[in-house]
């Protein structure tokens, strides 16, 4: 069974995303600070993960770029979701070293598709 990590601090964007990815066979488990995603990545191996951008402490850019710098964490694919939806956050995203970018509201499908994608399934 693959294992996803969300990020995000948005109650109901996390049980949305939560929901979708449990009903499609995925384990999930979620942080609400880039600190605490950063303890879950270093307790755990995930095959992907889904980051918002707006972040209480840090920006899901800033956490997307040190997790492709890291060796033990840069092949997992990472999935920027976001109200920032414009073709310039989406390039910014790619730069920074994002898999997709996905604007909010999610479209359940669509990440699902996108998740599917990376993980192999």
């Amino acid at each position: 069974m693959s294992k996803a990590l969300i990020v995000e601090d948005s109650l109901t964007d996390k049980e949305v995303l939560t929901s979708c990815l449990q009903q499609g066979g995925i384990q999930v488990q979620t942080a609400q600070t880039a600190e605490e995603a950063f303890a879950c990545v270093k307790q755990q191996q995930f095959d992907v993960i889904i980051l918002d951008i707006v972040l209480p402490d840090r920006s899901g850019f800033e956490i997307c770029r040190e997790l492709k710098a890291e060796t033990t964490t840069r092949e997992i694919p990472v999935i920027l979701c976001s109200t920032k939806g414009s073709d310039m956050d989406k390039f910014w995203g790619m730069k920074q070293g994002a898999d997709a970018y996905l604007s909010k509201p999610i479209d359940q499908a669509e990440l699902m598709r996108t998740v599917n994608q990376l993980v192999g399934s």
